[in-house]
């Protein structure tokens, strides 16, 4: 009897251990995306593509960084018009982790907390996410306009020989309006 006595808690105890090892381990799991082979900054130029099959030519750059918690994805667009303008975008997103594996959020504003939390896309900002599949680390952003039609936004970073491949495509009510593809070289 004093055999059983001691076996039930030394079992209770391997159990608990065996518990705790694979929640830890599908937490690591969970949060470890790994960004690591991104890290770096890119430049490149290309014609974006529009749906009447216009080019416009860009160039291009991208910085990818681990940060707390997370990585940071800031880049930005140079667009040369026709009639000699020149507009510049620039962009800086923060990704946390999310419960799933390998899908980040954008921490892109404090709440009331101070919890990062991505924006509110029904009051016209975009919702951006990201994930990392393989080697591509892809960045979406939705857009939802005024009478409920959507633009999604979707950057494909594919790990590449001396930097990335870039995918770019804009789609608006499930039309493909506006692509490019062109290779990032890491400076």
């Amino acid at each position: 009897m004093g055999t059983l006595v001691w076996t039930r808690p030394l079992k209770f105890a391997a159990f608990s251990i065996g518990i705790l090892f694979l929640v830890v381990i599908s937490s690591l799991h969970a949060y470890a995306g790994n960004i690591a082979p991104f890290v770096g900054d890119y430049v490149g130029s290309a014609n974006l593509v529009e749906d009447d099959g216009t080019e416009t030519p860009r160039d291009m750059s991208v910085s990818i960084h681990e940060i707390r918690n997370g990585f940071n994805v800031s880049w930005s667009t140079t667009t040369y018009k026709s009639d000699g303008r020149v507009k510049e975008q620039k962009f800086s997103i923060d990704f946390k982790p999310t419960e799933r594996s390998d899908v980040y959020s954008a921490a892109m504003k404090r709440n009331v907390f101070g919890h990062e939390v991505p924006l509110d896309p029904m009051q016209g900002e975009p919702f951006v996410w990201g994930r990392i599949e393989g080697e591509t680390l892809t960045v979406f952003s939705l857009f939802i306009g005024e009478s409920g039609d959507y633009e999604l936004q979707q950057f494909d970073r594919t790990l590449a020989e001396g930097g990335l491949n870039l995918s770019f495509s804009r789609f608006r009510d499930g039309m493909k309006s506006r692509s490019v593809s062109t290779f990032l070289e890491k400076r």
